[in-house]
Parts: C-alpha cells; sequence; structure tokens
C-alpha cells in the first residue's frame, strides 16, 4: 500500500505581531495527520483583554486595540480557554496525484478529549482559511473547507503539478484563542519546477495591475512596521477595491523555510485605495515570501513579493 509522506509538526507558538505564525518540528506519519496546536494562556484573575489574534497582548482597560493589529481586545474568556487543540487531516485519496481530484478533509480536535466536538468561530467571513503553498513557496493558493455532516471540513481540490507541498490551516475554536496547523505533504505526478528566491523583489504586475510593497522602517526584527502596498491598473490609482473577507486586503507572509507563518490584517480606513495599510513586525531574519489578495474587477487577484529581514541594528 502506498505510504503518504505527510509529517506531524506541533506549532510551537503564535509569533508574530499582526500575524498569526508557526514555528515547528516534525517527525512521520502514513494515513492521517493530526496536528497539534499550542492552546493560549489561563485566564488571569480580574478583568482583562487580549486581542483575538495575538493573545500576548493584554490590557485591564476596555475598549482599546490591539498595537500590532488593530484588532479590538476582547475579554479574556472569550480569547483564552487553556485547552490544547489538533488538526486531524485526511486525504482521499491517500496517495495525492497532480491532475487528479482529491477531498481534503480536517477535524479540528481538542487534545485528551479528541471525541469532543470543536465548534470554529467565523473569522474573516470562514471558518477555516486553507493555505496551500509548494515549498519553494513559488505557488500559493487559498481555500476555505465546509463543514459536513459528519463534524469535519472538506475540499475537493486538485493539484495542479507534483512535489512537495505545505498545508496551513488558520482557525479559532470557539471561546478559545487563534491556531495554526501544519502539514508538509508530496502529490505524485510530474513536479513543478523549483524556484529560487534570493532577493528583494517588492513589484508585482499580472493583468494590467501592478502592486508596490514599502515599510516605513528598515527590514529588521523585533520592532513594529508599518506596511503598506499600493495597486495600481494601467498606471492609475485603483481608488475602489471592493472587500475579500471582510477586508480591503488579505495578505499571508512565510519564511522561506516555511517553519514561520504571519497572517497580516490590514489597518481600518476611510477609503478604497489604492494604498492598503497594515502592521507587522518579525521575530525572526531571513527571507520571507509575501503573498497579497485583493478584489476589484469582481475578481480575486493574487500578488506575490519577496523580502529579506535582517537581525536587530546593533547599538
Amino acid at each position: 500500500m502506498f505510504r503518504l509522506p505527510i509529517s506531524v509538526l506541533a506549532v510551537a507558538s503564535l509569533l508574530t505581531a499582526a500575524s498569526c505564525s508557526s514555528d515547528s518540528a516534525s517527525s512521520s506519519a502514513t494515513n492521517t495527520v493530526t496536528t497539534p496546536t499550542e492552546g493560549t494562556a489561563d485566564h488571569a484573575s480580574g478583568h482583562t483583554y487580549a486581542c483575538p489574534m495575538h493573545p500576548e497582548v493584554t490590557s485591564t482597560r476596555e475598549g482599546e486595540t490591539c498595537p500590532k493589529c488593530g484588532m479590538k481586545l476582547e475579554h479574556n474568556d472569550k480569547v483564552a480557554n487553556g485547552k490544547t487543540y489538533a488538526m486531524k487531516f485526511e486525504p482521499t485519496p491517500m496517495q495525492l496525484t497532480a491532475g487528479q481530484p482529491s477531498q481534503l478533509v480536517f477535524t479540528p480536535q481538542e487534545v485528551g478529549n479528541e471525541a469532543a466536538p470543536v465548534p470554529l468561530a467565523l473569522v474573516h467571513e470562514k471558518k477555516i482559511h486553507l493555505i496551500i503553498v509548494s515549498k519553494d513557496l513559488g505557488q500559493f493558493y487559498h481555500e476555505h473547507p465546509e463543514y459536513t455532516a459528519q463534524g469535519n471540513y472538506q475540499v475537493n481540490y486538485t493539484f495542479p503539478k507534483g512535489g512537495d507541498y505545505v498545508l496551513f490551516q488558520d482557525y479559532t475554536p470557539t471561546g478559545a484563542g487563534h491556531q495554526l496547523g501544519r502539514q508538509p505533504i508530496t502529490v505524485q505526478g510530474p513536479k513543478y519546477a523549483p524556484v529560487k528566491f534570493k532577493h528583494d523583489d517588492m513589484q508585482w504586475a499580472q493583468d494590467g495591475y501592478q502592486a508596490t510593497l514599502s515599510f516605513d522602517k528598515p527590514l529588521t526584527t523585533g520592532q513594529l512596521l508599518g506596511m503598506k502596498i499600493t495597486i495600481r491598473k494601467n498606471g492609475q490609482p485603483v481608488t475602489d477595491l471592493d472587500n475579500y473577507l471582510g477586508a480591503l486586503g488579505h495578505v499571508v507572509v512565510i519564511s522561506e523555510d516555511t517553519e514561520r507563518y504571519l497572517h497580516v490584517h490590514p489597518n481600518d480606513q476611510a477609503d478604497k485605495g489604492p494604498a492598503i495599510g497594515f502592521n507587522t513586525n518579525f521575530e525572526a531574519p531571513g527571507l520571507y515570501r509575501v503573498f497579497l489578495q485583493f478584489n476589484h474587477g469582481g475578481k480575486i487577484h493574487t500578488g506575490d513579493f519577496t523580502i529579506n529581514v535582517k537581525g536587530p541594528a546593533s547599538s
């Protein structure tokens, strides 16, 4: 029987400001993958508030916003429940092959009480954001598995090429903090040609659209960065962007080794472009790929950039 080479990775922490991130270590399995994800901290005494996406950001005052991503802080009972969660992954067929339809099945579980149902909250209009990237980060896909009567989440998907991929599941159990599942997989069939990214590339162009990525400070670790993406079409500013998943832009940032994942949320703004503002930071230096999705003209467009983040500047 063919054994699908899928690894099990434990997500060590939610690592970044303005992002959901992972840092993991691997082992192996054959037929299914269960990816443990770290729960948030226990609720402290008194009335405290925390960011739903960055539970390390807390306050004792109601109504404040997260300085990392701009989200309103919520009462800690809504953010942390002390439980640990895992995401079980079962593909059908087990031997994933390029060009052949498959079904990707995900089941959120409470560690130690796996039979208990784990309802998920709507975050950016969906219960699970499934990010599929090729291991070289040259390909990016964003899917949304749907809930079924079996208590799991399923999506039909056909891999365009064979080779190594990484699956990320971005989800939040009701009454708990954000979680991240991660599974490397290998798809059989004619393989994609790997791309080696090296240099900064903050310009993207396709189908008449152009997008420019910029930061308000040098790209170094350990500091809050203002990130801006400016969108034009045929050289003219785009000022009528439509929302995608409840916001003007959706950005995912993934490190070169795919061990760090940042889901970056746009700041609130009154206009509809051409610039979309974000806040983020990086805890580790290295090369990262930035994937932007935006909605214009009734179509979702996907752009990509490459950045190199350095360590903190020497004093």
